[in-house]
């Protein structure tokens, strides 16, 4: 049984707990609030017991989780048993014990297994499936930027406040959403912040943006798409985000570059006359980037992406420690530099893709008439 992090409360609030929750993602705050949560409802259930284990290395003695489990005599209190598996890794002994366990749960036991973001192999692994079967399953993903604002507005309401009505207001969630992006547990403590520092009530602009920190965090993966989608401002605070992190220019190059090498590989099957989606394909684009790239491919320039996979050659050179002509020395200026020059393409290839589809309609309509030698 799968449910949304969204969804906990309601379901906690109808009563019954399944006897094994399986908590799993790479948010810790909303995966310590699930916890906490899970936590609160069994000791108002009558949960007086717990015990936790946690799994380290691949010699865990896995007996100890099973003997505990088997430990529940008639008159015993009611038990919590928490399995932590930071590594997300049970290994071979894990996997049966786990499968075991699932299949012998006792009356008075309920159990919350902690994990980190699964791939979707380990989802499909027979231990995972033996946990889901045996209770609830619930996925704790960070909140992505685009939602990030609705976030904090709904976090503020809890604590009995909210940003003023219309335009200013967005501004002020926008402002709050950037100064936090990528770091929920910051995000969390800047909002209490608010509720020590103001009364509950409307909170202006201008507080918030005298309250907050800027304390957003970035990974290297989220770059490429906020480039490609022509998101200037926000690629270039990442980029220095990503460097005032200590992060090196190497993985960072690495990650643009790759992407603009898939684009390359799509354009040059579009070009060959492959359909748009048999094209992604053999580029090997999936997901959320064959979106993006889908809006790209249409109106792109064959030469000014040529141009540009040179400059990613010579970006990587730069950074390597080579001087180039016309180039900076610095690694994080000269990948300053290829931001910009891709954000320049990728606004070019939007705007392309936008007048081919507007014209298209008139095309057809023409397309009648011309057949008719009218």
């Amino acid at each position: 049984m799968q449910i949304r992090a969204d969804q906990l409360s309601s379901h906690l609030a109808r009563g019954g707990l399944k006897p094994v929750y399986t908590l799993f993602g790479d948010e810790p705050l909303l995966a310590q609030e699930a916890a906490d949560a899970l936590r609160a409802a069994a000791r108002a259930a009558g949960y007086s017991e717990r015990q936790v284990f946690t799994v380290s290395g691949a010699h865990f003695d896995w007996s100890s989780v099973l003997g505990a489990a088997q430990s529940m005599g008639l008159f015993a209190d009611q038990k919590l048993i928490e399995i932590r598996i930071p590594s997300g890794k049970p290994g071979k002994d894990g996997s049966a014990a786990l499968q075991q366990y699932c299949e012998h749960l006792g009356e008075g036991l309920l159990t919350l297994v902690h994990l980190p973001k699964l791939d979707r192999l380990q989802q499909q692994s027979a231990w995972f499936q033996a946990l889901d079967r045996a209770g609830a399953v619930l996925r704790v993903d960070p909140v992505e930027r685009p939602a990030l604002p609705n976030w904090i507005a709904q976090r503020l309401a809890a604590q009995g406040q909210k940003v003023q009505a219309g335009e200013a207001g967005q501004q002020a969630l926008a402002f709050f959403a950037d100064r936090v992006e990528g770091n929920l547990l910051a995000a969390h403590q800047e909002l209490q912040k608010l509720s020590l520092l103001h009364p509950a009530g409307e909170l202006s602009f201008e507080q918030i943006e005298a309250a907050v920190l800027d304390v957003a965090r970035f990974d290297t993966y989220q770059l490429a798409p906020a480039v490609f989608s022509g998101q200037a401002a926000r690629a270039l605070r990442m980029l220095d985000g990503l460097k005032a992190e200590g992060e090196a220019a190497v993985p960072v190059h690495w990650m643009l570059a790759s992407d603009l090498m898939a684009l390359k590989r799509a354009r040059d099957a579009l070009c060959a006359g492959r359909p748009l989606p048999m094209a992604l394909r053999e580029a090997r684009v999936w997901g959320d980037k064959e979106r993006l790239f889908e809006s790209l491919l249409p109106g792109l320039d064959d030469a000014r992406l040529s141009h540009l996979i040179e400059a990613a050659s010579t970006c990587d050179g730069v950074i390597k420690g080579l001087r180039r002509p016309d180039w900076p020395e610095d690694a994080w200026d000269a990948l300053r530099r290829l931001v910009l020059m891709t954000l320049d393409v990728a606004r070019a290839a939007r705007a392309a893709g936008r007048r081919g589809a507007s014209t298209a309609p008139q095309a057809l309509a023409l397309a009648p008439a011309l057949g008719s030698g009218q």
